[in-house]
């Protein structure tokens, strides 16, 4: 299972950027090949899943939108050759490092165990309305 779509990494970086990613082969279609993409999908979630494997029953559905936007900037690393300074590589990077801080249960996805959203439970904020502690009358007036 992916937890993005082809159609999300072309909403992420463009259809430009996708085509010439994907459609390396000769003779170009000058359209993005969907089978690359995918394939650059099904990595990210492969590598995702490693890191959430014995945390989260996997695959997790529905999928947490922090988790989408990694899975493709880690598919957009894959797409293509990227220079180790460059945006790319520092999107990956922090991908990793996200992904390393779940592992260790530093950061929490919002979902369950099971991998679904937890239930709501019944208790809320409250808001009391009182008197001011500070307001302009409280201070002395300075000349």
């Amino acid at each position: 299972m992916t937890y993005a779509t082809v159609q999300d990494l072309i909403d992420r970086y463009g259809e430009r950027e996708m085509i010439q990613l994907t459609d390396i082969d000769e003779p170009r279609t000058d359209a993005v090949v969907s089978a690359r993409a995918q394939r650059a999908l099904d990595d990210a979630a492969a590598e995702v899943d490693g890191y959430l494997a014995g945390l989260y029953a996997l695959p997790l559905s529905p999928v947490p939108g922090t988790l989408r936007r990694v899975a493709i900037d880690i598919a957009r690393y894959h797409l293509g050759s990227v220079p180790t300074d460059s945006s790319e590589a520092k999107r990956y990077d922090d991908a990793i490092k996200f992904l390393r801080l779940v592992a260790r249960g530093e950061i929490k996805l919002g979902v369950d165990g099971a991998g679904a959203e937890p239930a709501a439970t019944g208790k809320a904020v409250q808001f009391a309305v009182g008197s001011k502690l500070f307001g302009r009358e409280s201070f002395d007036a300075v000349e």
